[in-house]
């Protein structure tokens, strides 16, 4: 019943937005008709444009609703510019549950009273989004910590809205002409996985400490330690971290903090999570970043990162450097190769079809040039050309925006490609050279050492099998064909008998 419930609301709220006229360029044929019958526009809707209707519809329907439209806003492969434009106005701040239950959650979790746990707790959390919020608190060995708590009973509700996405996305894949194209089912898919993955806290303690690892004694970024004792899937304890803003830039100028350096950082810090590990954090907006003196970043929220493996990252690695060499065959030809567009697709093809979006970025300063508007020129390529974007690389593409639109935020003038380009040809000098080929050798080294030994005897054997195999294979065949002659015999001494009986 709940369900049903929740299906009305979402049905008040497309009407009152009048959303059917979203849907009708999708619709096939004669539903074009009957949706905008169904579901007239009504006249105070129409006034604004359709998507900041879809942003305000999103937002009045709630939490889940609000962050599926905000991993939407990070689809530029599945929807237009303008539609991910205003989808990433959206927030899901919302007012904090009560003190009272969140102790109760805690205590559940950690199974022991919250004045067992913390020497010091602030029952008025310092911030509230929509399925978590977090508590300033002290451990009684001293260290000033943040407890994460989840929203109670978050999963049901989340569950719910679920599975009226999916329900929606079934129907608008039968209904519209687009909708296996833009594979709505997929899409929920994804968007289960993301908010699944932050409504488990351990693995975001798990995200905090690799992220930890990866930039220990770094120079410019600091990340939180974790307190796995006071870690549950409903809560997470980590260092307490003070520290400025990264969006509040007249606070960072009268620290005296250099702008430009911070930029700079950055920049190094997103290509060497991509690069040398393979692992970066994936929601790097304002509110998850803080500045310490000596224009040190400070990471916060780890629930979503992204990973790439070492295929993904050369191939990325080459995209760049042939986009900004205006190399556009190298980037067909690394598309093919990559996988990332079907294989008889013609490099020549798709080569025309880049530089003809790409070109007029180039018409630009290459300080003004956008990494993030290149691999959204990229996605725009890929409608026409059915490229299969990978979930990994979306998740890139995102941070990617984040990171550069930070950057120019603290310096308008930053060149990133001045800053990005040393480092992205010293990673393939690093992975393709004499240098890489020795190092892959040493790595390979002990396989190797138990390989060979082995592999006369393996060989033989594997001769022996193939032998084997074949004699199998003629038995079979002797066997299929005296059977063809017993029943041709058969057929033959059938007959004569007749011929004797009737004769």
């Amino acid at each position: 019943m709940k369900w049903l419930k929740r299906s009305r609301t979402l049905w008040k709220t497309v009407r009152r937005h009048g959303l059917a006229e979203l849907a009708v360029p999708l619709a096939r044929g004669g539903w074009r008709r009957r949706l905008l019958r169904l579901v007239p526009v009504p006249r105070e809707a129409a006034a604004q444009p359709l998507p900041v209707r879809l942003r305000l519809a999103l937002e009045e329907l709630g939490p889940v609703f609000v962050k599926f439209g905000q991993v939407l806003s990070t689809r530029p492969d599945l929807i237009a510019p303008s539609y991910a434009a205003e989808l990433a106005k959206l927030q899901d701040k919302v007012p904090p549950f009560d003190a009272d239950l969140s102790r109760r959650q805690i205590e559940r979790a950690l199974g022991r009273p919250v004045s067992e746990l913390y020497a010091e707790f602030e029952t008025v959390p310092v911030a509230s989004a929509s399925v978590a919020q977090v508590h300033r608190a002290r451990l009684f060995s001293g260290e000033e910590v943040a407890v994460k708590v989840l929203r109670p009973d978050i999963r049901p509700v989340i569950e719910q809205d679920l599975a009226l996405l999916r329900f929606c996305a079934g129907w608008a894949e039968r209904l519209f002409a687009d909708g296996k194209r833009l594979r709505p089912r997929e899409v929920v898919d994804e968007f289960d996985k993301y908010l699944h993955d932050e409504l488990d806290l351990l693995r975001e303690a798990a995200n905090c400490s690799q992220l930890g690892r990866n930039f220990k004694d770094s120079p410019m970024l600091t990340v939180p330690k974790v307190f796995y004792d006071y870690c549950a899937r409903e809560v997470l304890t980590i260092e307490w971290m003070d520290g400025t803003p990264v969006s509040d830039i007249a606070a960072l100028k009268a620290q005296g903090t250099d702008l430009h350096k911070l930029a700079e950082y950055g920049v190094e810090i997103f290509f060497t999570q991509v690069f040398r590990d393979g692992f970066f954090h994936a929601d790097m907006h304002p509110g998850n970043i803080l500045v310490a003196p000596g224009n040190r970043y400070i990471a916060l929220d780890f629930g979503i990162v992204g990973s790439l493996t070492d295929y993904d990252k050369r191939y990325l690695a080459i995209n760049f450097l042939a986009f900004f060499n205006r190399d556009y065959h190298r980037v067909a030809t690394a598309h093919i190769e990559s996988g990332w567009v079907p294989p008889d697709t013609r490099a020549e093809e798709l080569e025309a079809a880049v530089r003809a979006v790409c070109e007029p970025v180039f018409n630009k300063p290459i300080s003004q040039i956008s990494f993030g508007l290149v691999l959204m020129r990229l996605f725009e390529v890929s409608r026409r050309f059915h490229v299969e974007i990978q979930p990994q690389l979306v998740l890139l593409q995102k941070t990617l925006l984040n990171i550069e639109g930070l950057g120019r935020q603290l310096d308008p003038d930053l060149d990133l490609w001045a800053t990005a380009k040393p480092f992205l040809v010293k990673w393939m000098h690093a992975q393709v050279g004499p240098k890489a080929l020795w190092r892959n050798l040493k790595n390979e080294a002990p396989d190797w050492a138990e390989i060979l030994p082995a592999l006369p005897r393996k060989i033989a054997a594997l001769v022996d099998e193939n032998r084997q195999q074949e004699m199998r294979d003629a038995y079979v065949r002797l066997v299929k064909i005296q059977q063809r002659q017993s029943l041709w015999l058969a057929v033959i001494a059938l007959a004569l008998v007749l011929i004797l009986l009737f004769k």
